[in-house]
């Protein structure tokens, strides 16, 4: 069939393969979150945030559906939760956050992603302090940083940064502030639709940069590690 159908296969096949992963992720952390407590978003911050989160991801209504059911139907199945710390090339640090029902293959897969793409696992803190918990909301706006800053400071909101490049805003509060900053920007922006809305890890001060080459290799690792059923999210401090 020729080698344009070829690179057209790898392509969805890398796409679905992406989603998969994407969807996979989601359900665990929603399931698990429905779990914790009254599995309706309405009764439980955790679980509305969960679905915040990755609504902002694009993932469809039908998979949060599913996990929440799952959760209300009393499923037991049970994943442990699990962080990985180590370096990749040109020493960029790397987190990796884990959900799996299985420990021991989770390690294996994320031990040898790092040893086949340059990089090597670590001790427990051994990269951590390189990265700040910070609530971070992005979204479209034609609103001035100024604006928008100020408008949270107004209401009692603990602002620790907003930047904003061409039309995309993204404002990163402290975790305690970010259920109310969302509110916020909601009620006094109009904003129903984020690019990312989530409590996560921001890396301190500057990025690592890297050579075109090093890109490469970082991107390459970071790819694997997506790939992998168990991880739930990668932090790095690589500029790409």
């Amino acid at each position: 069939m020729g080698r344009a159908h070829e690179v057209r296969a790898k392509k969805i096949a890398e796409t679905n393969a992406a989603k998969s992963a994407l969807y996979n992720r989601a359900s665990k952390e929603i399931y698990m979150a429905a779990k914790s407590g009254v599995p309706d978003p309405n009764d439980n911050l955790a679980l509305r945030s969960a679905i915040d989160k990755w609504k902002s991801e694009h993932v469809t209504r039908d998979v949060i559906d599913r996990a929440i059911a799952k959760a209300k139907n009393n499923d037991a199945s049970a994943y442990v939760p699990g962080r990985y710390e180590g370096f990749g090339p040109s020493g960029v640090a790397f987190m990796v956050d884990t959900l799996t029902d299985n420990e021991k293959r989770a390690f294996s897969a994320i031990r040898a992603a790092f040893t086949h793409h340059g990089g090597k696992l670590g001790n427990s803190g051994c990269v951590a302090f390189n990265f700040t918990v910070l609530g971070v909301l992005e979204f479209d706006s034609d609103k001035t940083v100024e604006d928008i800053e100020n408008d949270l400071i107004l209401n009692d909101i603990d602002v620790q940064n907003v930047d904003k490049v061409d039309n995309s805003v993204q404002v990163q509060v402290t975790p305690a502030a970010f259920e109310k900053a969302k509110k916020q920007i909601e009620d006094d922006f109009g904003i129903t639709d984020f690019t990312e809305a989530q409590v996560t890890y921001v890396p301190n001060g500057g990025l690592v940069s890297l050579s075109d080459d090093d890109k490469e290799k970082v991107q390459n690792l970071i790819d694997s590690l997506d790939e992998i059923e168990d991880v739930q999210a990668v932090y790095h401090n690589a500029d790409l």
